[in-house]
């Protein structure tokens, strides 16, 4: 079985009726196999999770505040700048808060960063160099 893989992302939430709006009002689906406390969104080839912050720390065994964020950001590629710009607005329409409006970048892309309500940063970005499956699916090119 491959080791280079991620199949699960979960995102500890303070409040996970908050989250869910979010989450909707940007576009995303709850998948059926939700429970109380747990919120799953399918995604192209892995589950994003909203998960009670609490609940995280316990099920980690450590306390809330070691949690913290890290150095980590979420990113979602788009085919083209318009639809970077349309995902980034919907994200805002939705409740996120802009860190950095999307802009040419230094290594010939396109890409801004915001956070959602719970702090958790995304990346909305085009990259010319990385071309996108029909699915939205990502596979890096051989070089």
């Amino acid at each position: 079985m491959p080791r280079q893989r991620i199949t699960l992302v979960t995102l500890g939430v303070a409040d996970m009726d908050r989250a869910q709006r979010f989450y909707r009002g940007w576009g995303w689906v709850r998948h059926p196999a939700s429970q109380p406390g747990v919120t799953f969104y399918q995604m192209s080839g892995a589950v994003l999770a909203l998960f009670g912050l609490k609940d995280l720390a316990a099920d980690q065994g450590r306390p809330v505040a070691a949690l913290g964020f890290g150095a980590v950001t979420l990113a979602q590629n788009c085919a083209d700048d318009r639809e970077t710009d349309a995902v980034f607005q919907a994200a805002l329409n939705a409740g996120a808060t802009a860190l950095k409006s999307p802009e040419k970048t230094f290594w010939g892309g396109y890409s801004g960063y915001f956070a959602d309500p719970d702090g958790h940063v995304w990346e909305i970005a085009t990259n010319p160099f990385w071309p996108l499956a029909a699915d939205g699916s990502l596979t890096l090119p051989d070089v």
